[in-house]
């Protein structure tokens, strides 16, 4: 096992309720771009779980040498390098038949959580599907202890970030032309959202 690989504990915790979901969301699908792949845990585990998938890893680019350690020793065949992404200035990655991102609408500002929304439908192929992960307020007020404590902590480490209203992202669906298709309540509470892309 390579010792310089980033690890998260948290990856470990909710990669098995995450793909179980999955498995039946893009049981027809062929690629999927996943961004913000943080330590790259993720895309080793579903990359194996799902082996008719191409998972496209992305990511700012410090975080690529870390997804790579992990990419590298894992060897599927379905998983390519990542590739840079930064939403404040994206490459075209290609259409995709859906895009995935876990635990980073609370970790991105929230003009970062627009501009993500906003690329998303040029980043889908027709009838795509957007699926994000992780913790939502409701009504702009937490749904737990935890989550009111978890979202405290993410502004005092950072102003810009914390957890979104599920309300105000939902807004930024709509105008992206993504239709709501499946809200999951998840362990730790935690959604799994899903959207599918409309009338392109």
């Amino acid at each position: 096992m390579n010792s310089d690989k980033p690890f998260s504990a948290a990856c470990v915790r909710n990669r098995e309720p995450i793909v179980d979901r999955l498995e039946g969301l893009l049981a027809y699908s062929a690629s999927v771009l996943e961004i913000g792949s943080g330590t790259g845990q993720h895309a080793v585990h579903f990359g194996a779980a799902m082996p008719w998938l191409r998972w496209q890893c992305s990511d700012r680019r410090a975080m690529l040498a870390g997804i790579r350690c992990w990419l590298d020793e894992a060897a599927l065949p379905n998983l390519p390098a990542p590739i840079e992404l930064d939403v404040n200035d994206p490459p075209d990655p290609g259409r995709h038949d859906a895009l995935f991102t876990a635990n980073t609408l609370h970790i991105m500002a929230w003009r970062e959580v627009e501009l993500m929304f906003r690329q998303a439908p040029h980043w889908l192929r027709p009838m795509g599907r957007l699926i994000v992960y992780g913790p939502f307020h409701r009504d702009g007020r937490p749904t737990s202890p935890g989550n009111a404590a978890f979202d405290r902590s993410l502004r005092q480490s950072n102003p810009a970030a914390g957890i979104r209203d599920l309300a105000a992202v939902e807004a930024l669906a709509c105008e992206a032309g993504l239709g709501r298709v499946a809200e999951w309540a998840m362990p730790a509470n935690n959604l799994m959202l899903v959207w599918q892309l409309t009338g392109r």
